[in-house]
C-alpha cells in the first residue's frame, strides 16, 4: 500500500497552522512573575522544556505511529487482499479475451470461418475489449476511493484519541513530526509516540475484542 500522502499533507498543514498560533498569540513567552523568580532563585527548574509561558506542546512521530498502529496495519492488509484479488481478476479477463482473439486468427488463416463471420467476431471481441477497459478503471476508482477512506479512518481514530490526550495531560497542541516536513527541528522529551502509540493499540483492541 503506497505511504499516506493524504495523512502527511494534513498533519503539514495543522503544524504550520500550530507554529502560526505559537508565534503570534499570546501564548508566546512571558515576562516572568514574581513566584517564578522566586522559584529560579531556590534553583527549582521550569515544569518541561515545552513550557513558553501558558503554553503546552509536544509531539508524535507519524511515521512511527502508523507503522505501529495495528488499526491501520488490519486496513493495509485487509486493502492489500482485496487489491490483489482485483488485479487476479483483471488479469484472468484479459488473458481470456487474449486467447479467444488468437483463436479467432488462427480459425481465419485455416479458412475454417468466412471473413464476414471473422468480421462479425472481431466486432464482438472489441465491444468486450472496450467493457474490460471500463471494468479496469471502474475498478481502479473504487480502490483509490477506498484508500482515501481507510486514510480518513485512520487519522480520525488519531485524532480523536489525541482530543482526549491532550486534553487529560493538559497539551495545546500535539505536532505531527515526519522527515521532510516543516518542523526541522525537535526536543527529543517532547515525544510522546510510544505512549501514544501504546494508548491507540490498547484501545483499538478493545474495542475489536468487543465486537467479536
Amino acid at each position: 500500500m503506497k505511504r499516506l500522502n493524504l495523512i502527511i499533507h494534513i498533519v503539514v498543514i495543522v503544524a504550520v497552522a500550530a507554529l502560526f498560533v505559537f508565534e503570534f498569540t499570546s501564548w508566546g513567552p512571558q515576562a516572568p512573575t514574581a513566584e517564578k523568580d522566586s522559584a529560579q532563585a531556590q534553583g527549582e527548574q521550569p515544569e518541561t522544556a515545552s513550557m513558553q509561558g501558558d503554553l503546552r506542546v509536544a509531539y508524535v512521530n507519524i511515521d512511527t505511529l502508523l507503522a505501529g498502529y495495528q488499526m491501520y496495519q488490519d486496513k493495509r492488509d485487509e486493502f492489500a487482499q482485496e487489491q490483489s484479488s482485483t488485479q487476479a481478476e483483471l488479469k484472468s479477463r484479459s488473458q481470456e479475451l487474449k486467447e479467444k482473439f488468437q483463436d479467432l486468427r488462427e480459425k481465419l488463416n485455416k479458412g475454417l470461418i468466412t471473413r464476414a463471420k471473422a468480421k462479425m467476431m472481431q466486432q464482438d471481441l472489441g465491444q468486450q475489449e472496450q467493457k474490460l477497459y471500463q471494468l479496469r478503471s471502474q475498478m481502479s476508482s473504487k480502490l483509490a476511493e477506498k484508500e482515501q477512506v481507510i486514510y480518513r479512518q485512520v487519522l480520525n481514530s488519531v485524532m480523536d484519541y489525541l482530543d482526549d490526550y491532550a486534553d487529560k495531560h493538559n497539551y495545546h497542541f500535539i505536532l505531527s513530526y515526519s522527515f521532510g516536513g516543516p518542523i526541522l527541528y525537535k526536543e527529543k522529551k517532547l515525544n510522546i509516540t510510544s505512549t501514544v502509540l501504546k494508548g491507540l493499540n490498547q484501545q483499538y483492541n478493545k474495542k475489536e475484542s468487543n465486537n467479536q
